[in-house]
């Protein structure tokens, strides 16, 4: 109502309202109250600010503490009913004011002659940038005024305080006392792979130091998400974690400790423009007396800060612990004095990264298609965007990279409602619709398909294509994202290149007579890169590229037989031009080596690559190596799942299959062939001869005909799935020998001499026979079983199984129990023969009531015969072969 038209009145406190009243109504554009304040969300260009009414009543808002780095000269200040990318293309500039200059805390006016709109955006519309935005709350409707709530909620980047710790590293506040907490906010300049430390030092310290401080640990887990947890310091080293039986040391969570725990609460985390933020809640008294300092509202404390690398959980370690800063006092860790309640603001203007690129990078070759898929936005870099967006190779809307004069093959199966193709506009979905005019460089309205039947597309830059394109889909605006275009590279330098397991590194070559020049290039950022010859890490040999601190990239070989630390050798192959770089951490290391190394008698001359056989590859990426000190802190994060089989001739590789099932079907059929069947039919002629009839005899070749079987199956089955019959392991040997030996025994048999009369001397070729026979199956047997615990140890060597060494053992077991037995069955035949004197002074050969009459292959028709003869004790003499 206009204060004009009030009704006068003498009291004094009625003339206040209504002055307040002539103040609020001054502006008859917004119904905001005078006390209204909102920060700005943070999305791009590190956007920071308050905004409020016009102190002076005028229809003007004012913005407080803005930063903002510079934007391109087409962003404005935005009204629009809301924060969706059809909200913002229907809105229109609130403002005029340019906003390619970067801004440091500045205070600015802007006035406005109309209704205020639901939300006011920085908003670029040549890119339909949204680089933050606040909701005018009381000017919206409920449901936008939800939103409001939750946009504050969601980005709490504002804070009371800010002091510089160092030249990228800033600590925020905002001190409740009367909640007896503090919400603190770490912000630097560093990789996702950093972390960010600050806490109180130990007041009962004679001087501040690390040692026994409390600290909170802030940083980001691989897979983006933030984090927050409490530490304890108790020794300048990374924590051991209480491993091998020793005490929990080092820079260790809370958590680690006994009756430890996180006393640190994350609020909110993000990573823009190559800077990290982090903003946590810590008590002023979390009553921990034990791992957390006391901290006074008032007082004037010590604190100690530190940035530095993480090293990411693994089997032995499940946290993130950040290892040693490194660098000077005042670069990457400090000492300070701090109070809370004094108000404090030293940080002037946003941090500027010189990379400012966070997003996941992939570099293409002509060789391996790029999958695109399509899945719901988690981290899409240019916000606002649809909930659905385009991943290529499982990473979201990732930064290509490819060269001109190289294909580009797409394989396109994000559903037949995302069409791909590669353009010049920024905001793709078909500029045309928008009035737009756009070059379309490869794809179209027919390039979709799906993961059952892809659509392959293949681009091929060239020296016309600009720097600088876009890959989006046709019906959907802001799917994609940028393409950089280049001159040459690693696809130009190289014959061949596959992608290794998991689509993380690419492994290229190039073959010539005598050497092989090999680059392989990670992914992902990492610490080091390390790719390995071999069915695993475990006995391979392995080439490990990194950048040192000081710096300079190197490349150094090992042969790798255990575990841990101690099991890495380092080796002295013969590398040349060798390189090694990083690039926004992303490693690519690069050597020639000879195929066969010209050195004998040390581990590194077996290493030798033969072109014609499949080249069994497997890599890993960890936080940092050392070179030749190694430790368990070198232990790797990531690893490859399984085996690549590259062929070296062909430049193409496959997945190793895992043959784990296969084998161990096959291992079993062996066992119950050479360990069971086998063994106990040679008993059964060894010692039931003493049986009535010819019973022993049916056992004996019921049981070797069953093994043989059982034998030729294992062997079958193993040779159809590796797809081939190979010689070339010790186990292959030993069992192709015992499969001969076992199969010329029924041949054997079948062509003995006739068994002489009673009485009778047997002659020359039937001793010989039956040497040969008893010769040959206990060879054999003997063969059978070492083939066994060789098959054992190859699949150790094949898989690194955990419990090969305890079958071994049990197999061991089950041979010592056979050779008991046996060795008490003879005992007790001995023992019988000794009891019946025609044996005496004669070593014989089998039974005296062995009748040999018995066809092998038919044995029931001939025992009937056998029933009518008399039995008579038969010896068979060993005499001399030449008399």
């Amino acid at each position: 109502m206009a204060p004009a038209f009030a009704p006068l009145v003498a009291s004094l406190a009625v003339a206040a309202a209504v002055l307040a009243a002539v103040a609020d109504a001054a502006c008859r554009h917004t119904n905001l109250t005078a006390g209204f304040a909102a920060d700005l969300t943070m999305l791009q260009h590190q956007l920071r600010g308050t905004v409020r009414l016009d102190p002076s009543g005028a229809c003007a808002l004012q913005l407080t503490r803005f930063d903002l780095l510079a934007a391109s000269p087409s962003a404005r200040f935005w009204a629009a009913d809301g924060p969706s990318l059809d909200d913002l293309a229907k809105g229109r500039p609130f403002s005029p004011l340019p906003l390619n200059a970067t801004f440091r805390n500045e205070t600015l006016r802007l006035p406005f002659s109309a209704p205020l709109p639901p939300l006011l955006a920085i908003f670029d519309p040549d890119t339909s940038s949204d680089l933050g935005h606040v909701f005018l709350s009381a000017a919206s409707n409920s449901s936008n005024a939800t939103a409001a709530l939750a946009s504050r909620v969601a980005t709490p980047t504002m804070f009371d305080n800010c002091v510089q710790l160092s030249e990228g590293y800033r600590l925020r506040w905002t001190l409740n006392a009367s909640a007896g907490e503090v919400d603190i906010g770490l912000e630097a300049v560093v990789g996702s792979e950093y972390y960010m430390a600050f806490g109180w030092a130990d007041p009962k310290a004679n001087s501040p130091a690390m040692v026994r401080s409390d600290v909170v640990v802030a940083g980001f887990t691989e897979e983006g998400m933030p984090f927050a947890e409490d530490y304890y310091i108790t020794d300048y080293s990374e924590c051991t974690m209480g491993k091998d039986d020793l005490p929990v040391s080092g820079v260790c969570p809370d958590s680690a400790y006994d009756d430890g725990r996180n006393d640190s609460r994350l609020v909110y985390g993000h990573r823009r423009d190559g800077v990290s933020f982090v903003r946590y809640k810590r008590k002023l008294d979390s009553e921990d007396d034990k791992y957390d300092v006391l901290v006074g509202a008032t007082e004037e404390m010590a604190v100690v800060w530190a940035i530095g690398k993480l090293r990411p959980p693994d089997t032995l370690r499940p946290h993130y612990l950040p290892q040693n800063h490194g660098g000077p006092r005042d670069e990457t860790f400090g000492l300070m004095r701090l109070n809370l309640s004094e108000a404090v603001d030293s940080c002037l203007g946003p941090l500027d990264a010189d990379n400012k690129q966070d997003q996941d990078r992939i570099i293409a070759d002509g060789k391996t298609p790029l999958v695109v898929t399509s899945a719901p936005a988690v981290r899409y870099p240019n916000p606002p965007n649809p909930d659905k967006v385009i991943y290529i190779n499982k990473k979201e809307a990732p930064l290509l990279k490819v060269e001109r004069g190289v294909p580009v093959k797409f394989s396109v199966q994000a559903g037949h409602d995302v069409a791909l193709y590669v353009t010049s506009d920024p905001i793709g979905g078909n500029a045309t619709l928008r009035n737009k005019t756009e070059v379309i460089y490869a794809g179209g309205p027919d390039v979709h398909g799906v993961p059952a039947t892809p659509t392959e597309l293949v681009w091929l830059p060239d020296r016309n294509t600009p720097d600088l394109v876009y890959y989006q889909s046709v019906y959907e605006a802001k799917m994609g994202w940028k393409v950089q275009v280049v001159d040459g590279g690693l696809s130009d330098m190289y014959n061949n290149s596959v992608l290794l397991d998991d689509q993380q590194v690419t492994l290229f070559w190039t073959l010539s007579t005598d050497s092989i020049s090999i680059a392989a290039r990670g992914e992902k950022k990492s610490g080091y890169l390390a790719v390995a010859f071999g069915n695993g890490m475990l006995n391979s040999y392995a080439y490990v590229g990194w950048v040192g601190n000081d710096g300079v990239g190197r490349v150094k070989t090992y042969w790798i037989d255990g575990k841990s630390a101690a099991g890495i050798h380092s080796t002295s192959e013969n590398l040349t031009y060798v390189r090694c770089k990083s690039e926004d951490g992303v490693i690519t290391f690069e050597f020639t080596r000879p195929l066969k190394p010209s050195c004998t008698g040390k581990v590194e001359c077996k290493n030798i690559i033969d072109p014609t056989t499949p080249l069994k590859v497997v890599w890993a990426m960890g936080a940092s190596w050392s070179g030749d000190d190694l430790t368990d802190s070198n232990m790797h994060s990531v690893t490859s799942s399984r085996p690549i089989r590259v062929l070296l001739l062909r430049g193409s590789a496959e997945a190793e299959q895992d043959l784990r099932p296969v084998l161990a079907v096959h291992g079993f059929m062996m066992f119950v062939a050479w360990g069971i069947l086998l063994p106990g039919g040679i008993l059964a002629a060894r010692y039931l001869k003493s049986l009535k009839g010819d019973g022993w005899y049916q056992i004996h070749v019921y049981l070797q005909y069953s093994g043989i079987s059982i034998m030729f199956l294992g062997v079958l089955f193993a040779a159809a799935e590796l797809r081939g019959f190979y010689v070339d392991s010790m186990h292959v040997k030993f069992g192709l020998s015992a499969l001969l030996l076992a199969a010329f025994q029924p041949l054997n048999a079948y062509f003995r001499p006739k068994r002489p009369a009673n009485g009778e001397v047997p002659p020359r070729n039937r001793v010989l026979w039956e040497y040969l026979h008893v010769i040959t199956g206990r060879s054999a047997i003997v063969v059978g079983v070492v083939a066994l615990f060789t098959g054992m140890k190859h699949l150790g060597q094949r898989y690194d199984s955990e419990n090969v060494e305890e079958l071994t053992w049990a197999l061991m077991l089950w041979v010592l129990s056979a050779i008991v037995i046996a060795l008490s069955l003879e005992y007790k035949e001995v023992k019988r023969r000794g009891g019946d004197r025609s044996f005496r002074g004669h070593w014989v050969l089998g039974n005296t009531e062995e009748d040999d009459s018995v066809d092998l292959l038919h044995p029931d028709s001939s025992a009937r015969s056998s029933e009518s003869r008399p039995s008579g004790v038969m010896e068979v003499q060993l005499e001399p072969l030449t008399r």
